[in-house]
This record gives structure tokens, C-alpha cells and sequence, in this order.
């Protein structure tokens, strides 16, 4: 059995793109705190926002559906209530693996998650991770 600690390294050193569903243009929001901190640490940025054109100085996408690359991780700031639907939409697009950013997690996320193979954690935030960890991204 895998810890979440071990998986939260694993993504970390895995992924050197983050897609974030639920990315905010409001610089005092978390979901933009935390992509803005985790593209000044090294990793790309893809924003998931359906009202913003450019989030963290980066391009938004309307959707998962139409990011033109292959997603690897997704990162969630959506109430746990969505993230089954989005966990869906992960699958559909290819990703590998799904991250709930801190106070959102989902029994039922979790199962479609895990079920498709992706790697999962939930209730975590990418920036303590970060830093907990001291990782920084794979450099390709």
C-alpha cells in the first residue's frame, strides 16, 4: 500500500506541468496562489477557467476537453461536490493524475480516479507539499 505522502513525492517529481481546473484570476484566491507559486518554483502552468482568458500570465482553456496536449496531472480548486465530474473529465483527457487541493475531497472522486490508474491525493495543497517535500520539477 502506497502512503499519500509517497504519491504527493511521486507526483511531484514526476510532473513538470500542472493543469488546474478551477484556476482564479483573482490574485487573493488560492487557485491563484497556488499556480502562481508552484510557476515561480519551475512548473508549467495550464489554467481550466470557463470566464478568464489569462490566468498567472498564462493562457486559459474553457475546459479539460480542450487543452491540445496530452494532460498529465490535474489539480482541483472546485468544491468537493464537482470533483467527481471533473475526475471524469481527467479520465476522458487522457491524465494521469488527480490532486484536490487542501479542504476538497470525494469518496467518489476518488473511485473513478483510481479505478482509470491515476495517481490521487486529496485534502492536500500543492505549495505545503512543496515545500514540505522541497521537490522541485523534473527538468526534461
Amino acid at each position: 500500500m502506497t502512503t499519500t505522502d509517497e504519491v504527493v513525492e511521486q507526483i511531484l517529481s514526476t510532473y513538470d506541468t500542472i493543469t488546474v481546473v478551477g484556476a482564479s484570476a483573482n490574485p487573493e484566491k488560492a487557485a491563484n496562489e497556488v499556480p502562481a507559486y508552484m510557476r515561480e518554483q519551475g512548473w508549467r502552468i495550464i489554467p481550466i477557467n470557463p470566464h478568464a482568458d489569462e490566468i498567472v500570465g498564462e493562457k486559459v482553456y474553457r475546459s479539460l476537453a480542450d487543452v491540445p496536449e496530452q494532460i498529465g496531472l490535474v489539480d482541483v480548486f472546485r468544491p468537493s461536490a464537482d470533483a467527481p465530474e471533473v475526475a471524469r473529465q481527467a479520465v476522458a483527457a487522457g491524465a494521469s493524475a488527480l490532486w484536490l487541493q487542501l479542504g476538497i475531497a470525494s469518496p467518489e472522486a476518488r473511485e473513478i480516479a483510481e479505478q482509470a490508474g491515476l495517481l490521487y491525493v486529496e485534502d492536500r495543497c500543492l505549495i505545503i507539499e512543496q515545500r514540505r517535500t522541497g521537490l522541485q520539477p523534473p527538468r526534461g
